[in-house]
């Protein structure tokens, strides 16, 4: 009662203050919203974010061991798998080869576009049996020619290679990659592998996968492992390594090992043709369509394989937070630490309310509607895509002129 006559009186004299008063009741009521309001809220918005990230502890705990435990007992992919080497046959020739689609999603990657298209037509897997396809989306037609023209000079030395445009960029790589699969000469195909524009796989690439597919037919997915030829160029890169070391070491291994889901990552993996098509093709409603696809081919009851010593070669993200971007953040959480700030330090936490714990709120959430069998259990929908839909216009706007300086690091490694 005596905060709502209190919070009355601030409001009356406010209003019937004068200009000059101003400037000396801002302070009250200022504190009086944070008493009332905003400190409650965002301590109730701790202990929301505390019982997430308890239940993500629970969740890192539980994965660990269980990669621990495979890593003692099981057996590696190719002992608990059945796997035979991919051999040419006398009688049948290649015919005992599956066909193979290798997509390359491509967007204006000026600098390594033609190692990646290089490394997919040097895979060690007979002609007639590979089909490349580049599915280009760049804007820049000065790069779309540069593209254009490597399809035309492997397509000269007898790889079946195909350049594909599309209309505009709805759905951005998941419509890249649904529009890729409706081209006619798909449908020979059993498999495919995809590779983004910086990633280069070994020439034995397809024949060490492979087999694990067309021996097992349970399995839907073979994912290879990643490795960056640029890992020790800066804090940021190292960053990403560490933290994707753990999602393939722990993650991904250790489920792989006892059969348990995992999600594709996106690149740098072979797809059962079935499976993507029983699961209902690639959706570009969301920005994560790996994931999206993964879970519900998850769902439809196909079996994943990681192989962590099947490597490609990649690139990963240099540039460091722009220096305004550092100030705007900072300048942020100082703001907010200086608003909130009680006796009992609650605003040391603010930051961590704000930018953690989001995968573990998604997972809980996922996990409710996933145990209640609710309508969206097989929605899986972050941001939805829309490519370019609402804007028709290309951009002519030429980026030529960088310099392929990436390109070394791939010959380098």
């Amino acid at each position: 009662m005596m905060g709502q006559i209190s919070a009355k009186s601030v409001v009356i004299e406010w209003l019937l203050g004068s200009t000059a008063d101003i400037k000396g009741k801002i302070g009250p009521l200022w504190d009086l919203m944070k008493a009332t309001v905003l400190v409650p809220l965002l301590r109730f918005a701790l202990y929301i974010c505390l019982v997430c990230s308890f239940l993500l502890f629970v969740e890192w705990v539980h994965v660990m061991f269980l990669a621990a435990i495979a890593k003692i007992f099981r057996k590696k992919p190719a002992k608990r798998y059945k796997f035979e080497p991919m051999r040419s046959d006398l009688e049948n020739g290649n015919l005992d080869f599956p066909m193979v689609l290798v997509q390359i999603p491509i967007y204006n990657e000026i600098e390594v576009y033609k190692i990646s298209i290089g490394a997919a037509c040097n895979l060690s897997w007979p002609s007639d049996r590979l089909v490349v396809q580049v599915l280009d989306d760049s804007t820049d037609f000065v790069i779309k020619g540069m593209i254009e023209k490597e399809c035309k000079k492997w397509a000269s030395e007898g790889i079946n290679i195909r350049y594909q445009i599309r209309e505009g960029r709805l759905g951005y790589k998941a419509g890249a990659l649904k529009e890729g699969l409706k081209r006619d000469y798909v449908k020979e195909c059993e498999y495919v592998a995809i590779f983004d524009a910086d990633f280069q796989p070994e020439p034995d690439f397809l024949r060490r996968a492979i087999p694990f597919l067309i021996h097992n037919p349970e399995i839907g997915l073979i994912q290879a492992r990643w490795r960056f030829v640029n890992a020790d160029e800066c804090f940021l890169t190292r960053m990403q390594e560490m933290s994707l070391d753990y999602q393939f070491v722990i993650e991904q291994e250790g489920g792989s090992s006892i059969h348990s889901f995992f999600s594709f990552n996106g690149s740098g993996g072979i797809w059962r043709l079935a499976t993507i098509n029983e699961a209902g093709g690639w959706k570009d409603r969301t920005t994560v369509e790996d994931m999206d696809l993964a879970v519900r081919a998850g769902l439809k009851g196909w079996k994943f394989v990681f192989l962590g010593d099947l490597e490609v070669v990649s690139l990963m993200p240099e540039a460091d937070v722009p220096k305004w971007g550092a100030i705007v953040a900072t300048f942020i959480i100082a703001s907010i630490n200086t608003l909130v700030a009680t006796p009992r330090s609650l605003h040391l936490a603010i930051p961590w309310v704000l930018f953690e714990n989001i995968m573990s709120f998604h997972r809980s959430k996922a996990l409710f509607i996933g145990l209640f069998e609710a309508k969206r259990a097989n929605e899986w929908v972050v941001t939805e895509k829309l490519g370019d839909a609402l804007k028709n216009k290309s951009n002519p706007e030429s980026t030529a002129s960088k310099e392929p300086t990436l390109l070394m690091r791939f010959r380098d490694r």
